[in-house]
């Protein structure tokens, strides 16, 4: 005998809302006889749902953006709710969670930066990435008037990721460049302050082993 499923899952970035729309998917498939109708609730603590896609692409990245569009249309299914602003641990419990739902799914990602220890990290004029990043895509956590301005035309990118290959990129380019681009006001009037000239970027390997993708 089928019966309904109620799923929370904490975390409205890509992996959650495919989760969401897998989970929903197979509740609507006649072929599961053991199971009916699934319906998922989606926490985010953030304002709004999509995580990195939303808050950790540059700018001028709008392809890479346009999964949005994918995820959008799965967060129309009437099956599906999102409750931002919802904090884990803060404003919701698990014990909660489990004492409601069926089962509980954590899609919280990776969102703060990993600690280096090298001697200087906490001079003044060092920056995560994370801070960088949710600071030119307007995350809610970063001041607007944030005071990036870099001390010298020289800069040191460590990582070659996909995240360090668009710090250097949006360094290297001036704010002009980045009009076309869906750059808040604030980040544009922050980066013509960009007195940058010089990007070097340092990996611990060589060119083979570099991580972006092209």
């Amino acid at each position: 005998m089928s019966r309904n499923l109620r799923v929370a899952i904490v975390g409205a970035g890509p992996a959650g809302v495919y989760a969401a729309d897998i989970l929903t998917k197979a509740g609507a498939d006649e072929a599961r006889e053991d199971l009916g109708s699934v319906s998922v609730d989606i926490i985010e603590r953030d304002p709004t749902p999509f995580g990195l896609i939303r808050y950790g692409v540059a700018p001028d990245h709008p392809r890479i953006k346009e999964i949005v569009k994918a995820l959008k249309r799965v967060m129309a299914n009437p099956d599906i709710r999102f409750f931002g602003n919802v904090s884990f641990g803060d404003d919701v419990k698990l014990d909660e969670l489990r004492s409601f739902y069926d089962a509980v799914i954590f899609a919280t990602g990776a969102r703060r930066d990993r600690d280096l220890d090298i001697p200087g990290i906490d001079l003044d004029g060092s920056y995560g990435a994370a801070d960088f990043v949710y600071w030119y895509d307007g995350h809610p956590d970063v001041e607007r008037d944030w005071d990036f301005q870099p001390h010298a035309e020289s800069v040191a990118v460590l990582g070659v990721g996909n995240v360090g290959l668009d710090v250097a990129r949006i360094l290297a380019k001036t704010a002009d460049e980045l009009l076309v681009t869906e750059i808040a006001d604030n980040v544009y009037e922050g980066l013509r302050k960009n007195v940058t000239k010089d990007v070097h970027v340092f990996a611990r390997r060589g060119p083979a082993q570099v991580k972006f993708t092209p």
